[in-house]
């Protein structure tokens, strides 16, 4: 892994849709006014004869991706995820999950990603995709593993729903980085506290681990890319290795990943303690940038911290999260 500040780079995901789409001719790419916006425009550049304008009718837009897919095209359909989800749910549950069709559903802007208010705030949209049979959900950490999830989300059996950060993109993971659909990945060995995050909530998770390690607290942080299918292996493993369990994602705690982990765990009779980092049953603010939101809502990085050291009853008061300083061009978690 990469050291903090991250660099970062625009357009890691239209760069491989592209790359992708060389390859593959039967990719073929819809937007809801949004191509700028979702890293498509260089997409319509280089194929604009594999390139759809739905316009604002997203319900529509998922349609025509289930038509297309039926007669052998690979549809990558996109908007921000608020708009990828909850406005054509009926639409992804008859015209795409039920028929079990390969229609890549790509969400940007996240949780409370977005600057514009619960109107924009995909802060749900993983508990009803989670929720449609034959849906596949992904949420990915950085731009090498954008990079890698499009070549194994391109063939796998019927939908996905692909969550994705808009704008820098920072780079987290090494070149030789593996990505899988079946397997989460533990990240940093720890026998003490297991962190298992994922998307733009992973970069968190990572500092708060380090400094648990330095506050005596050994931690572990498992990455997990895929919510559903979920690794139920790697999860139960490391549970029965830890003496506390923290979830933390960039969504509401109503069935997202803490759900999903909670399920395999009370499933497997696992008493480990479980706590749940995410927006607490509320919907969130707008604001200009995202860290005033991500610290409001509790979603930094001192709050994974303080939830672990509260839960193992450490006396005095919890490590303080490291202070990084992003220069332009560089991330640094929250």
């Amino acid at each position: 892994m990469r050291n903090r500040p991250y660099a970062t780079v625009l357009k890691p995901y239209g760069q491989a849709l592209v790359d992708l789409a060389r390859e593959r001719t039967e990719i073929v790419c819809l937007t809801g006014d949004l191509t700028r916006q979702c890293e498509i425009d260089l997409f319509q550049d280089m194929f604009p004869e594999r390139f759809i304008h739905a316009g604002m009718a997203e319900a529509n837009m998922v349609s025509m991706a289930g038509a297309l897919a039926r007669c052998g095209h690979i549809p990558f359909v996109h908007s921000f995820g608020v708009f990828s989800t909850r406005r054509p749910l009926d639409q992804i549950v008859n015209s795409v999950a039920y028929p079990n069709l390969p229609v890549r559903i790509v969400g940007f802007m996240p949780g409370v990603s977005s600057p514009g208010g619960p109107s924009h705030q995909a802060i749900e949209d993983v508990a009803p995709m989670r929720a449609i049979p034959n849906m596949t959900v992904v949420d990915v950490a950085d731009a090498v593993e954008i990079r890698k999830a499009l070549p194994a989300i391109v063939d796998h059996p019927g939908p996905v729903y692909l969550r994705l950060k808009r704008g820098e993109i920072p780079v987290i993971f090494d070149d030789d980085h593996e990505f899988s659909m079946t397997r989460a990945q533990i990240i940093k060995e720890g026998d003490e506290a297991s962190i298992l995050a994922n998307g733009m909530m992973l970069s968190a998770a990572i500092a708060a681990a380090e400094a648990l390690d330095a506050g005596g607290v050994s931690t572990r942080v498992v990455n997990v890319p895929v919510i559903k299918p979920l690794d139920s292996g790697t999860v139960l493993d490391v549970a029965r290795r830890s003496k506390l369990v923290v979830t933390a994602e960039n969504h509401t705690i109503v069935g997202g990943l803490g759900s999903a982990v909670a399920e395999v765990m009370a499933e497997a009779g696992i008493g480990c303690p479980l706590r749940r980092i995410g927006l607490r049953d509320t919907f969130a603010e707008g604001a200009r940038t995202a860290p005033p939101l991500f610290k409001k809502y509790k979603l930094g990085t001192q709050d994974i911290i303080d939830a672990v050291w509260s839960a193992l009853s450490r006396p005095g008061a919890a490590p303080a999260a490291p202070v990084v300083d992003a220069a332009p061009g560089e991330y640094a978690p929250v």
